[in-house]
This record gives C-alpha cells, structure tokens and sequence, in this order.
C-alpha cells in the first residue's frame, strides 16, 4: 500500500465513521423544547461538531491502523477474499 492509497483508504473510514458519529448525543430543537420559527423540530440544537470531528480522527485512525496492519502482514488477501466470495478465476 502507497502513500496514496493508505490517504485514501483513511479519507474514506473517517468519512464513513463521521457519519457514526454525528447522530450520537445529538440534541435537537425539540427535544430542547426551543424550536427557532422557520426550522425544522427535528434541527440540531447542540451538535459538537468539532468535538465529534477529533472522535472519528482517534477511531479512525484506530481502524485504519487495523485495516493497514492485515494489509501489510497479508492476513487476508484478494484471493481470500475471492475464494469467500467464489468469484475466483476459472481460467480460459
């Protein structure tokens, strides 16, 4: 795995864990009972971003570190993964 690749492959696990994240202790308007006219019930009230944002870097970078790590050692390989999966090639 290149420096690209492992970017990459960060860059799309701590987008997927942000994700996770951010619904997690969410206070919304309406449960504040403070619902601001024009918005929806349902809008966030308190929502932590930045707090969430250095959450998903920590968790990330812990899967990441476990997805480059059985990358790396080759613990499971592509043609693991095609054998599971029983796509292998039949030749031809």
């Amino acid at each position: 795995m290149g420096i690209t690749s492992g970017l990459v492959l960060y860059a799309v696990i701590w987008f997927l864990t942000f994700l996770v994240v951010i619904p997690i202790r969410l206070k919304t308007q309406g449960d504040m009972g403070e619902v601001v006219p024009g918005t929806h019930a349902g809008s966030p009230q308190v929502h932590n971003l930045k707090r969430k944002a250095w959450i998903t870097c920590a968790i990330a970078a812990v899967i990441w570190g476990g997805v480059a790590a059985i990358i790396f050692t080759q613990t499971i390989t592509v043609d693991d993964i095609a054998r599971w999966t029983r796509f292998e090639n039949r030749g031809g």
